[in-house]
């Protein structure tokens, strides 16, 4: 399954139709509008996060079953190999689950355009590219481990991935930034 996200039946619209009667009045209020769909938008952002953030954490429990399999199969020179996969990726999820979603306070939020907004969001909807790296990476530990060769370089390989994955998500800030200096 693609991972790129269209513009419709992505987060954004979800949020957008959960609104009720009152807030779609309360919409029509001067100034509330515009404050409302960077509400709106933060929101998506934050429901495409824990999306990305839960999908990694799958991957993550593989691993862990993983390190399992290869205890069992008195294999332990690699288990502390995948741990440090196994930390790498808790790491990333737990930085995707706590980021920035754009906004640092209330008066903060009338400096934050839309369209900087919706970059944000879609730097983040494209981290689940990186989920799936990540798990065609966990396949290939998998597939070398139950094939009992190719452990250490398929490890070697997802460690690498993470670890890329870790510095494409620390570019996220400078979208926050930018963000700053389009005003």
């Amino acid at each position: 399954a693609g991972t790129t996200l269209g513009r419709q039946g992505d987060a954004r619209d979800a949020v957008e139709g959960s609104l009720g009667g009152v807030e779609s009045i309360a919409r029509m209020i001067p100034g509330y509008k515009g404050y409302k769909e960077k509400e709106l938008r933060r929101e998506a952002d934050k429901l495409l996060r824990l999306q990305v953030a839960g999908k990694l954490d799958d991957q993550r429990k593989r691993l862990s079953e993983l390190q399992v399999q290869l205890v069992t199969q008195a294999q332990i020179q690699y288990v502390d190999d995948l741990d440090r996969a196994v930390t790498k990726l808790q790491l990333l999820i737990d930085r995707i689950k706590t980021a920035s979603y754009g906004y640092a306070g209330l008066f903060d939020a009338v400096k934050v355009k839309e369209e900087q907004l919706d970059a944000l969001y879609e730097f983040d909807a494209e981290m689940l590219g990186s989920v799936d790296e990540i798990a065609d990476e966990v396949d290939h530990v998998s597939s070398a481990i139950s094939a009992r060769e190719g452990i250490g370089e398929a490890i070697i390989d997802l460690v690498g991935t993470v670890e890329g994955a870790n510095r494409t998500f620390g570019r996220r800030e400078e979208v926050i930034l930018q963000a700053s200096a389009w005003e």
